[in-house]
């Protein structure tokens, strides 16, 4: 049994109103949402793909790609933004070579953008894999960058 038919087995097949739900088990046990797997959940729920990615895309938590062996999440919350979040973004950008929302080609990094994190006296944050860094600026980053590397290789 796949991992995506496991989880679905602990719901009942055609009950929209376990979308979510189903969503958030997938997305922890596969890191993100395939293509595959909402085509495989709209039959399972009896749902267009069409109205499960709608519903999905307007949380900013569910991902439509596999995530870097290193995930960095940076604040762009209004207190952020006014501290240096976009400096931020843009050194981070031209760090990895890719755009919020990607992963490098080698799969070391992957990094979004996301409204807040609730830390806005300690703004910018960033979260690298779960773990909170504050009062980030643009200059910290290629020094995090390379650190991180490291990281990466080890996973």
């Amino acid at each position: 049994m796949s991992k995506i038919e496991e989880v679905l087995s602990h719901y009942m097949e055609g009950h929209h109103e376990s979308l979510i739900p189903i969503l958030q088990d997938i997305q922890m046990t596969e890191g993100y949402l395939s293509e595959e797997t909402i085509v495989r959940i709209g039959s399972f729920l009896r749902m267009s793909t069409t109205k499960i990615y709608g519903l999905a895309t307007f949380y900013d938590r569910f991902r439509f790609y596999p995530c870097g062996r290193v995930h960095l999440r940076i604040c762009h919350g209004t207190t952020c933004f006014i501290n240096g979040s976009s400096a931020v973004v843009a050194a981070v950008r031209e760090a990895l070579g890719i755009e919020p929302g990607q992963t490098t080609r080698d799969g070391r990094f992957s990094y979004e953008l996301t409204a807040c994190m609730g830390g806005c006296n300690e703004g910018p944050m960033v979260m690298v894999d779960g773990e909170y860094r504050t009062h980030v600026r643009a200059e910290d980053i290629p020094e995090m960058i390379t650190k991180l590397k490291a990281v990466a290789d080890l996973k």
